[in-house]
């Protein structure tokens, strides 16, 4: 999987995760030692997949996301995003360091 298609999946299941209430599939996509990082709330880091369900689980979004602009280099993607209320507003950008099949570290910024 390139990282475009594992970024494409991440924003798929994040998005059905907040349809729906369930982020376990959203989950399979993070290995199991990996890191989760807000910038700009007051939220984590979360280390592991573990942290990262309960993260989620006791803190769940409430918006989807809509991507904007991605850039890569190598093994990381940056992504600007949008919630979708409002879907041509930038409201920050998702850094994601992947394996090719699995996201190792994301770094999601608020604005």
């Amino acid at each position: 999987m390139t990282g475009q298609e594992l970024l494409a999946e991440h924003v798929s299941r994040f998005n059905a995760a907040i349809r729906s209430s369930n982020f376990e599939t959203l989950l399979e996509l993070f290995a199991d030692d990996a890191e989760l990082a807000f910038e700009g709330v007051p939220a984590g880091p979360f280390s592991g997949r573990a942290a990262i369900a309960a993260a989620y689980r006791e803190h769940p979004p409430d918006d989807e996301i809509r991507v904007l602009a991605v850039t890569e280099d190598n093994s990381r993607l940056v992504a600007d995003y949008a919630w979708l209320a409002t879907p041509d507003v930038r409201a920050g950008e998702m850094l994601i360091d992947h394996g090719g099949t699995c996201i190792r570290r994301l770094v999601v910024t608020f604005e």
